[in-house]
């Protein structure tokens, strides 16, 4: 279940639906529920791919402390959001444009000390402050996996929700448990399976979900979408230890192909 979060984060959260009936920028959050399936990998992925069709992206790093979406998108920051959350710089001042056209940056901070934080709510600052900025088109945002407080939070915010996920039991394990917690305040999600050859495998595991989910007398009214499939390819681990992004450095690998209908899936979804 979601924990309770403060009145003034409440009433942030509040906001940001205001706000984004008020804005062209379309929140996406991505998530997971086990850690090492390649949801940063995928984020980076799915921006240049979306950028590609013309869409301004914002890419928003909320794995909070373990931020690497600056080592696949090949930028070194001067800020994080941390700095504009501190007061130490302007919202225009931790937008880091990269080498990828019509994809920008606001960085974490690897090893960040947020533990000390009052509250979370500051996260929901950031993400409504972007949206009123109504310059981006998409706003995705990349969260730590799990479901700690601060990714609730994220997810709070967004009725877009992908949650990437592998074949792994363990992996299957967690994010079964991670849309248990989500059907109790959202009315649906995506899913999408990384490291997975075949298309009907994911849709196969997926209905597999929602019947065990129906038999536990989850939330009936809550839907889980999936969006399609990418398969293990050498090019994605190469491009990762290469500072470079798969989708543009082997456009014609399958698994490029793959990720193109997820997006394509994905912005058919859209809220």
């Amino acid at each position: 279940m979601f924990n309770p979060i403060s009145t003034q984060a409440n009433k942030l959260v509040a906001l940001s639906r205001k706000l984004k009936k008020n804005s062209k920028t379309k929140i996406v959050t991505v998530t997971s529920g086990k850690g090492g399936v390649g949801k940063s990998t995928m984020t980076s992925n799915m921006a240049y791919v979306l950028a590609k069709k013309g869409l301004n992206i914002a890419v928003l790093d909320a794995d909070i402390g373990l931020s690497n979406l600056q080592v696949l998108l090949d930028v070194k920051p001067e800020k994080s959001f941390f700095d504009y959350f501190n007061g130490e710089s302007k919202i225009n001042d931790i937008l880091t444009p990269t080498k990828y056209n019509n994809i920008t940056l606001i960085a974490g901070k690897s090893g960040h000390e947020y533990i000390g934080m009052n509250n979370s709510m500051v996260f929901s600052s950031i993400v409504n402050d972007i949206v009123s900025m109504n310059r981006f088109d998409l706003l995705l945002i990349d969260t730590g996996a799990g479901i700690n407080e601060y990714v609730q939070e994220f997810l709070e915010l967004s009725d877009n929700i992908v949650a990437i996920t592998t074949t792994d039991p363990s992996a299957l394990t967690d994010v079964y448990a991670f849309f248990k917690m989500l059907s109790r305040k959202k009315d649906s999600m995506m899913l999408c399976f990384n490291h997975t050859k075949k298309y009907e495998t994911g849709e196969a595991i997926t209905k597999s979900l929602v019947n065990l989910a129906i038999k536990n007398k989850l939330n009936r009214k809550f839907m889980v979408e999936y969006i399609g499939n990418i398969c293990e390819s050498r090019s994605i681990s190469t491009t990762g230890r290469l500072r470079k992004l798969f989708a543009k450095e082997f456009n014609e690998d399958l698994a490029v192909t793959q990720l193109g209908l997820v997006v394509d899936n994905l912005l058919k979804k859209l809220r």
